[in-house]
């Protein structure tokens, strides 16, 4: 029978242990802040940010909140994050994107000091991420290894197909796979639009991580029998009854069922596990910063 992986169940024990934590910096005079920096009218971000902040009640960490005029020039979001930088009750800065077209993702991304970069997107944080020693994972990654740490889904000697390659999923995800580590040692390959063959290649897999932002790409016929199947996508599609939209995704989930051995349901799977990972990159943040030794959840 099909093991679904309740993402929200892991993601609590994360946060609960995350409390924790919070309490044991408070005692020492340290409260975590994340600040969250939204300069976009969508919707979606909107809703991101909100719960992140949210989150962050919940654990009793310190959230910050900036939001920006879609239409303001780049040099005020550029100004926001060197005053986060410069502020020591931050110790993470989430820049939400996508950001608006005059807005340089890149120049964003370098310009958050390094030990702020909550994402693990910064330059240095990704080349230490490569070199085996991350100073923050990436969220959505980070996550999906807990999930198999948590339902004990061997990583190593595995199979393991990324379908997508984004910077923020695939490639840090692969690189988390190849590692000679806990939850790594497979032996990995990344799949993207241009490949050939894609199902040859996912039906030989023992875990399949789906990450190509496309609706139900993936289905059962591409699985080999049995297979580990995490679904990243989080796609907003017309439902079939025409009563509105719902969410799926990059999974056709009611095919891919009746033949993976494990896999992940959207929503409940991947994002909690995602959310839950910011914290702990948060709380890690404030840890390094003032110098207070945690045992980390």
């Amino acid at each position: 029978m099909t093991e679904v992986i309740d993402g929200n169940a892991v993601a609590a024990d994360i946060r609960d242990g995350i409390a924790d934590r919070v309490e044991t910096l408070a005692d020492a005079g340290v409260k975590p802040g994340l600040a969250t920096v939204l300069m976009s009218e969508d919707p979606a971000s909107e809703t991101y940010v909100s719960m992140k902040q949210r989150d962050c009640e919940e654990v009793d960490m310190k959230g910050i909140h900036v939001e920006l005029d879609p239409e303001a020039p780049a040099s005020e979001l550029y100004e926001t994050i060197d005053e986060l930088n410069d502020d020591d009750g931050v110790h993470g800065i989430l820049v939400q994107l996508p950001l608006p077209d005059h807005v340089d993702e890149r120049e964003v991304l370098r310009r958050i000091r390094p030990e702020k970069d909550v994402d693990g997107f910064h330059p240095e944080n990704v080349g230490r991420l490569v070199a085996g020693n991350a100073r923050f994972k990436p969220c959505t990654p980070h996550g999906i290894q807990r999930l198999f740490a948590a339902h004990d889904i061997e990583t190593e000697g595995a199979d393991a197909v990324v379908v997508g390659r984004s910077d923020i999923v695939g490639k840090p995800m692969a690189n988390l796979l190849i590692q000679k580590a806990p939850q790594g040692n497979a032996t990995v390959t990344v799949c993207h639009s241009r490949t050939d063959d894609l199902a040859a290649r996912t039906r030989q897999a023992d875990i399949v991580i789906a990450a190509a932002g496309m609706p139900e790409f993936i289905d059962g016929s591409m699985l080999q029998e049995g297979a580990t199947v995490i679904d990243v996508g989080i796609n907003r599609v017309e439902s079939e009854d025409g009563s509105g939209t719902e969410l799926v995704g990059d999974v056709e989930y009611d095919s891919a069922v009746e033949v993976a051995g494990a896999i992940t349901p959207v929503p409940g799977g991947v994002g909690p596990m995602t959310r839950a990972m910011l914290l702990y990159n948060t709380l890690k943040a404030a840890s390094l910063q003032t110098g207070v030794d945690i045992d980390l959840p």
